[in-house]
């Protein structure tokens, strides 16, 4: 199957082929936007056959050779800084970065107010000065309804969100977590950063050895998984209040080394009905 694109109510941008699904939005003068949007067009065409021509590589645990193509390199560039204290491949950034190189070639073919580019949940963002965004963050889309609000600035530095967890699995999302969170979200300066340290995060709420969390190696549910036979969160049992603190602490601390490495701006983390937060505005909880 090859690439498509079709429009969206409110003159939203979508573009899909095969596992890679955007929606892109600009904002600016109407020949600015329709410029924007051509760019995006042209960049999408042959993502997915670039990426899949480096897949071995892009599985590959870092360090590893920077790979050829551009969002293959975003990827790895995203992920090597993660690199030196865990386990960590391109594929952790795959998302993000596709978002990253779409809003790239739109601010390159024109001057935009602001802009967004959605891959499944991941988010790049593009906001000129005196610009904003206010996002809805959501744990479980299996359970609708806001659960934080980042309204980000364009001083802020935020160019990217990510959202990693057992709830995004399960909701549609594509990738496996070595954790025990609902959910993660991250706000960085790029969506491939962001989606990074999201999993990343994820992974490290968690309870190791915990009876009551059910685990398989990550190859008897994808044999193609860059995870190989890790250990991944197929189920969770009942756990007390004390357990579900515990767990959200682990992952704080790793969002919080994170945060003093300047990788992340912000987090939010979840689990249970329980929520922590890391780093100042312009993370809130919702009402």
């Amino acid at each position: 199957m090859s690439a498509v694109a079709a429009w969206l109510p409110g003159g939203r941008l979508h573009l899909q082929h095969g596992p890679i699904d955007v929606i892109a939005r600009a904002w600016g003068e109407a020949d600015a936007v329709r410029t924007a949007y051509r760019a995006a067009c042209d960049a999408f065409s042959g993502v997915l056959e670039a990426l899949c021509a480096e897949l071995s590589l892009l599985r590959h645990p870092l360090p590893a050779p920077r790979p050829a193509g551009p969002v293959a390199q975003r990827m790895h560039d995203a992920a090597l800084p993660f690199a030196n204290t865990t386990f960590v491949t391109p594929m952790a950034a795959v998302a993000g970065a596709v978002a990253d190189h779409l809003l790239a070639a739109m601010r390159r073919a024109a001057p935009l107010a602001r802009a967004y580019v959605n891959d499944g949940g991941d988010i790049g963002l593009h906001l000129s000065p005196g610009q904003s965004f206010r996002c809805g963050i959501v744990a479980d889309l299996a359970a609708p309804g806001l659960d934080a609000i980042a309204a980000i600035r364009a001083e802020d530095g935020i160019g990217g969100i990510a959202t990693s967890g057992r709830a995004t699995r399960g909701s549609g999302g594509r990738s496996f977590s070595l954790g025990i969170a609902d959910a993660v979200t991250v706000l960085a300066r790029d969506a491939a950063t962001a989606d990074v340290a999201a999993t990343l995060i994820a992974n490290a709420v968690d309870l190791p050895g915990h009876p009551v969390i059910h685990r398989v190696p990550a190859c008897d549910l994808d044999p193609d998984s860059d995870l190989g036979s890790r250990l991944v969160t197929v189920g969770l049992g009942p756990l007390t209040g004390e357990e579900i603190t515990a767990a959200l602490q682990r992952g704080a601390a790793e969002a919080e080394r994170f945060r003093a490495q300047g990788l992340i701006v912000a987090a939010i983390l979840f689990l249970r009905g329980k929520r922590r937060l890391v780093g100042p505005a312009p993370l809130a909880l919702a009402a």
